[in-house]
């Protein structure tokens, strides 16, 4: 573990440590907001999914979140979106490769060497972080676009492991839109039921825990009918009568404008959950 940023912020810390990661096989990046409230024991931790071609750094400096964080006593834990370095697999393309892990496991090669995204962000990388900081086992995760896929399907094939999930602009059902069907093909292979395992709309009905999804939209986002498809997730929850909030919001796109004009609403949603495990 090394610490390579460190800055002062809202009364608390934002940090970006790099780390050997047994589960990717390389180097990994993430950021981790301190709020001011860990001095005094451990607080719940709220992890969050970044999109394609993101880094830790794009929620780090656009999302504004440490405000919310800090009043709500919140820390929150930024990782990267991929394997890095020259050892794993890439494409030229930006929707597959470095920059697009797509929180899978993937099982097809190249990239079953070190594209194991959904264990390193829902098991190695907690694990790390709770041995480390002065945070609490309970977590909450959130994401953005392939971030909130990834979110959505983390809470949804672990039950109890969350208490709380949400998303800004999620690939609601991968395996029926274009982003989702070249990723999956590529990681997971040609075995398209084997790509259920992936998608919240097809984990949706066989999930053995309700937990409570919220989810925002921006109206004019230009990937919205071809890649998105919220309406799938809202029909999937429908169905199986799992909570569902889908805020559709007029006007925004998706960009971090978006995430930044209604994050402390997802804040605060975390916090309320993870409020109940508090003395």
């Amino acid at each position: 573990m090394e610490r390579i940023e460190s800055h002062a912020c809202f009364g608390g810390r934002q940090e970006v440590w790099r780390h050997a990661s047994a589960v990717l096989g390389c180097d990994m990046r993430f950021g981790v907001f301190l709020p001011p409230q860990a001095e005094a024991g451990p607080v719940p931790t709220l992890y969050w999914l970044s999109g394609l071609t993101c880094t830790e750094q794009n929620f780090v400096t656009k999302a504004g979140a440490q405000r919310a964080a800090a009043r709500h006593g919140l820390a929150l834990v930024a990782p990267d979106t991929s394997p890095r370095g020259e050892a794993a697999a890439d494409d030229p393309a930006y929707d597959l490769g470095q920059g697009a892990g797509f929180y899978v496991n993937a099982v097809a090669a190249p990239w079953a060497a070190h594209y194991r995204m959904h264990d390193y962000v829902t098991a190695e990388l907690p694990a790390l972080v709770e041995a480390t900081f002065p945070v609490t086992a309970s977590r909450g995760v959130a994401g953005h676009s392939m971030g909130g896929h990834g979110a959505l399907v983390a809470a949804l094939r672990h039950p109890g492991r969350y208490r709380s999930v949400s998303a800004f602009a999620p690939i609601c059902a991968p395996s029926r839109v274009p982003w989702g069907e070249k990723a999956f093909a590529a990681y997971l292979g040609p075995d398209r039921d084997a790509w259920k395992a992936w998608d919240a709309c097809e984990l949706i009905a066989g999930a053995r825990e309700r937990l409570p999804l919220l989810v925002d939209q921006g109206g004019a986002d230009e990937f919205l009918d071809a890649q998105l498809r919220p309406d799938l997730l809202e029909a999937a929850c429908a169905a199986a009568g799992h909570p569902l909030v889908l805020n559709r919001r007029a006007g925004y796109d998706h960009s971090y404008y978006f995430i930044a004009s209604f994050i402390d609403d997802h804040v605060a949603h975390h916090a309320a959950a993870l409020a109940e495990d508090r003395p």
